[in-house]
């Protein structure tokens, strides 16, 4: 993996303190930091910036963090990470919904979100990064084709865009083709952390993946529910 100095982490927050705390957590660690404090802001500095990651406050003035990670999953699949004093179900399911990787409350440890940051920039550069070697590892599905040298989905001969963490959830199952993986399991293999509360998050993340790449997610083709085991992608 790449040092700490070769990624720009941007922070969007309107609130200033917290803004410059998390700048001097993420400096102290070897990253560049670029700051928003609204979300207007942080899709411009996405766009001209060359950004790895973003933490986004949910609650900003002018467009929100949801509204904000909404726009940039119409042009960007860089990992991001939603920060919210908010905790019930429902904000942290909404955050994930339009696109977001991961999602930390507020107050934090600041440790945590070191620690998140990292898996997910590991798991950006792993799964959707450029390629490291010459020889093409393909696994398909029928339809379904994942080129994991080029980092490319393919359904029915389409070229699929896929945020870093779907790719990896996918990834894992089709190179597993039949195999049923519980979203413990799903969790433990592409996040690398224990699965703690994590049957949420993966079941947004296999929602989203379903809308990409089935003509009717409702009744997918490809990635299956085994009901009360956990998910699988067809043998074909």
């Amino acid at each position: 993996m790449a040092q700490n100095s070769d990624y720009t982490i941007l922070v969007a927050d309107d609130d200033k303190e917290i803004a410059g705390a998390v700048e001097i957590y993420l400096r102290n660690e070897g990253f560049c930091v670029i700051k928003a404090f609204d979300g207007f802001e942080a899709l411009e500095a996405a766009r001209h910036n060359d950004i790895s990651l973003i933490i986004m406050d949910v609650m900003m003035p002018n467009l929100d963090g949801i509204q904000a990670t909404m726009k940039l999953r119409e042009e960007l699949n860089i990992p991001v990470i939603m920060l919210s004093a908010k905790s019930e179900d429902y904000d942290k399911i909404t955050g994930l919904n339009v696109g977001a990787d991961d999602y930390v409350t507020k107050p934090f440890n600041p440790l945590e979100l070191i620690a998140r940051v990292k898996s997910q920039l590991r798991r950006y550069n792993n799964l959707g990064g450029a390629a490291k070697s010459s020889e093409d590892r393909v696994y398909s599905s029928g339809g379904l084709v994942i080129n994991d040298s080029a980092k490319s989905v393919m359904i029915d001969g389409e070229p699929v865009s896929l945020t870093p963490t779907e790719y990896g959830i996918l990834l894992l199952l089709t190179k597993n083709a039949g195999r049923v993986f519980s979203m413990e399991q799903i969790y433990e293999h592409v996040w690398n952390e224990p699965p703690i509360n994590s049957d949420n998050t993966v079941a947004v993340h296999i929602r989203r993946i379903r809308e990409k790449i089935e003509i009717d997610p409702k009744n997918p083709r490809y990635l299956k529910l085994v009901w009360g085991v956990g998910y699988k992608v067809e043998k074909r």
